[in-house]
């Protein structure tokens, strides 16, 4: 219907020589408080034929229009629930005071939340109640972020620790690289995702600060379950079982911003965040590629258990619990007990369980997932964003193969030396982290600007346009410098920029998909961390193989043309047709 509407306005306009107010054009998406049709009507019965106004006067006219549907909207469906709202408006938000004011009218527009310069509407809407975490002092908000972003950096850093390691346990165990590669790291990374999907089943039922705590002991545990294993199978048993508890921060932390955090800074926190993660499975290689050099890989995965036990003791003493249930009516506030009693309580789970009567139940919990996976907007970036990153997986787990091999597969590089090459990466993210910071926040507010200070979700993958001409650059480079044998410095600049790309589209794909689910983040979480996983752990068993046969130019170029290929197929289908897919299977 809003097409034929649009397609009415062209050719009334050609006929009397008027404009249409800016939300009959079709680049002007409809608010969600008018109707096509109604307003058409009442846009063709204010404008007679032959009779032209200035577009200062239409424009005048429209928001006066808008007002009184907005209001006579309010009085038949009664008054708007400001706490709830941006949950029923998935993927499209008024950000602006001014058009507030336009779509939802005085009464409502003056009860609304500003940020402190009063430019923004805080979405969600705090509550009034201290114990709001939205509501949190900035350094109490920033603390728990640096909290789950250590934890964060806790799987992939525990799993990166083998790949430093993987010359020594294949001597320790009388086995090749090959096997500890397909028997232990390839595994441990396919059962990352898997623990994230059990993790958030729980954290919807008990809160995010339990789950966090009992997986990281469990984490730290197996790990040092590692450290002290006198074969290959206890080593393989352990440090899958690690990558399966250890991954609930890489749930947790996007349940934790968005908990904190409103909008419009969301995305610039993710950007910190999954530079925690992104980052992390280059650290291990790095620290401790130096380190097994000169003594038994054992201290490594000993140093790795004591960063983790840091991280558990920073969650005991530092660590709140975030979920607020302000859909809940009225809405239960445990933490007004406070004390030391209800800290143990909350952190344990005790509180979680009392408070689970509140929440959704086990069924719907345990389905959730399911039921959010195969909405097609969602789908469909997942499959992207799951060969994006699982490449780059890939790149992570065989270089140090590349590398340490002789020619004509490698460059025969020492352990130093291997160590020393991961710190591209490391480099590579950080500068990631730095654009992500003002580009994620530069793309908002020039859409948010131009849609009359609405935001739509599928502004955030204009990111991804930076990202996959990086993508292309890093992988041809790298595969040419592998093959053949080019400087250092390109294998470098090659691996570097592939890491940024990579860096630059998980933030993008992050932050869209968390707004068009804004009542599921930890489903969201879960997938896109599983779906990086399975695109990931398989390529340690074909990369190198495929390089020795054909060359690593043609491996890592036809793993970019992959990828350019569902770039193309994805992203501008999604920023097309995205908006009909949110209003049609957004929950």
């Amino acid at each position: 219907m809003g097409d034929l509407v649009y397609d009415w306005v062209i050719e009334l306009g050609r006929e009397t020589g008027t404009i249409a107010p800016p939300y009959l054009r079709r680049s002007h998406p409809f608010p969600p408080c008018l109707n096509p049709s109604q307003t058409f009507r009442t846009w063709t019965g204010l404008l007679p034929r032959q009779t032209t106004m200035s577009e200062t006067d239409i424009e005048k006219r429209s928001n006066d229009e808008r007002k009184e549907d907005a209001s006579r909207e309010g009085s038949e469906k009664g008054e708007i629930n400001l706490i709830t709202f941006h949950e029923k408006r998935a993927g499209r938000l008024v950000v602006s005071p001014e058009e507030a004011r336009i779509e939802f009218g005085e009464t409502v527009a003056s009860k609304l939340k500003l940020s402190k310069d009063g430019t923004k509407v805080l979405w969600p809407q705090p509550t009034d109640s201290p114990y709001d975490p939205q509501n949190w002092s900035s350094r109490r908000k920033h603390l728990h972020l640096f909290i789950i972003t250590l934890a964060a950096i806790v799987p992939d850093f525990d799993s990166g620790i083998g790949i430093a390691s993987i010359f020594r346990l294949a001597t320790q165990f009388n086995t090749t690289t090959g096997v500890i590669n397909d028997m232990t790291s390839n595994w441990s990374i396919f059962l990352l995702g898997w623990g994230g999907l059990f993790a958030v089943m729980l954290i919807r039922r008990y809160g995010r600060l339990p789950i966090l705590f009992w997986s990281q002991i469990f984490a730290l545990g197996f790990l040092v379950g590692c450290t002290f294993a006198p074969n290959l199978k206890t080593f393989t048993a352990m440090r899958c079982l690690n990558g399966f508890f250890a991954t609930a921060p890489q749930v947790t932390g996007l349940y934790v911003v968005t908990d904190l955090f409103p909008f419009h800074l969301q995305a610039r926190k993710l950007n910190i965040w999954t530079m925690g993660f992104i980052i992390s499975p280059f650290l291990s290689p790095f620290a401790f590629g130096f380190l097994v050099a000169r003594t038994t890989w054992r201290w490594a995965y000993g140093i790795g258990a004591m960063y983790g036990a840091i991280v558990c003791v920073l969650i005991i003493l530092f660590m709140e619990e975030t979920m607020y249930d302000r859909t809940v009516s009225p809405i239960p506030e445990p933490a007004a007990g406070g004390g030391l009693r209800y800290r143990f309580e909350s952190l344990v789970g005790i509180t979680g369980y009392r408070m689970a009567r509140y929440r959704i139940s086990w069924k719907e919990s345990i389905l959730s997932p399911f039921v959010v996976v195969w909405r097609p907007h969602l789908l469909i970036i997942l499959v992207f964003e799951a060969m994006v990153f699982g490449f780059s997986i890939g790149i992570n787990t065989t270089n140090a193969v590349f590398l340490g091999s002789p020619p004509p597969l490698g460059y025969g590089f020492s352990q130093f030396a291997i160590a020393g090459g991961y710190g591209t990466p490391i480099v590579a993210v950080l500068i990631g982290e730095l654009i992500g910071r003002f580009n994620n926040d530069f793309i908002m507010n020039v859409t948010v600007k131009r849609n009359n200070g609405v935001f739509e979700a599928e502004s955030r993958l204009w990111a991804c346009y930076l990202a996959m001409p990086l993508y292309i650059c890093g992988f041809v480079v790298l595969g040419a410098s592998f093959q053949k044998h080019l400087s250092v410095g390109a294998l470098i600049m090659g691996w570097g920029i592939s890491e940024l790309a990579v860096m630059i589209n998980t933030v993008a794909v992050y932050a869209y998909c968390n707004d068009c689910f804004p009542k599921h983040q930890g489903e969201i979480s879960a997938l896109i961390n599983l779906a990086r996983t399975l695109g990931g752990f398989s390529v340690a068993y074909f990369q190198v193989p495929w390089a020795l046969k054909h060359g690593a130019l043609q491996v890592f170029g036809v793993e970019a043309a992959i990828v350019i290929g569902l770039f193309f197929l994805s992203v501008p289908f999604i920023q097309l047709k995205g908006r009909g897919l949110r209003e049609k299977y957004s929950l």
